[in-house]
């Protein structure tokens, strides 16, 4: 079940990616839920169901959810889980758009948790993480030189990651490459989360480039591809 966005008044903020605060209670603007495999982090190749919010306050040069920037459906929570279960998963990833720049995502995430699902949030690293139900596994995108919005990650994240979450880094190219070791040393972070994913981004590095740098390193890190990509090219709804 695909629920893709439409023009309307209510659309995200432009300025800040953000939806305007919810008066009716706990909603949230969602551009679409459907059951797929997941594509990357430590759950590749598994059943997931995937809520994909609307919205968000980065625009990184490489995004492929353009999509989910504005429009969706205003849905309670109640009836996101409802939705959800209808898919019989096991596996639910929270993502975006940027899933924590609508302030209900906290307690979606809560109610996924109590529904008895593995729940998984993925967030660009920009929004704190300050609330995030402790039975989620995070997944934390920091964002490279070459995405053009290193600027705007909250490094403050770092110390809330526990060792279940997961940071990933989408490589475009050698200076990237390098960032992203550093940052590896700089935080401890294979001592700090379950995995630390290294990600060729789609057309710009080539996989088996940043596989031998990665090789050549003898880095601890796990490389993925997104099989998403490989297997439906971006089209939304997988």
């Amino acid at each position: 079940m695909s629920h893709l966005p439409t023009p309307g008044d209510d659309a995200l903020s432009e300025e800040t990616g953000q939806h305007p605060p919810d008066k009716a209670g706990q909603s949230l603007r969602i551009t679409e839920i459907f059951y797929s495999l997941q594509g990357e982090a430590r759950t590749v190749g598994l059943p997931t169901v995937f809520v994909r919010l609307t919205g968000c306050p980065l625009r990184c040069v490489y995004c492929d959810t353009e999509y989910a920037f504005s429009g969706g459906e205003l849905l309670d929570i109640a009836e996101i889980v409802r939705r959800v279960a209808g898919y019989r998963p096991r596996y639910v990833t929270v993502t975006g758009g940027e899933p924590l720049a609508q302030k209900n995502c906290l307690p979606l995430l809560a109610a996924l948790c109590d529904a008895g699902y593995e729940v998984s949030l993925e967030t660009g690293g920009a929004m704190s993480l300050e609330g995030v139900d402790e039975r989620v596994v995070t997944v934390l995108d920091l964002k490279t030189p070459a995405s053009g919005e290193m600027e705007r990650n909250d490094y403050g994240n770092i110390p809330r990651l526990t060792p279940k979450d997961q940071v990933k880094f989408v490589i475009c190219d050698r200076a990237d490459y390098e960032w992203a070791r550093f940052k590896l040393d700089e935080y401890r972070l294979v001592e700090r989360v379950a995995d630390v994913l290294f990600s060729p981004c789609h057309d710009r590095v080539e996989g088996r480039e940043l596989a031998e740098w990665i090789l050549a390193d003898n880095l601890p890190v796990r490389f993925q591809l997104q099989l998403h990509k490989l297997l439906w090219h971006d089209e939304p709804g997988h």
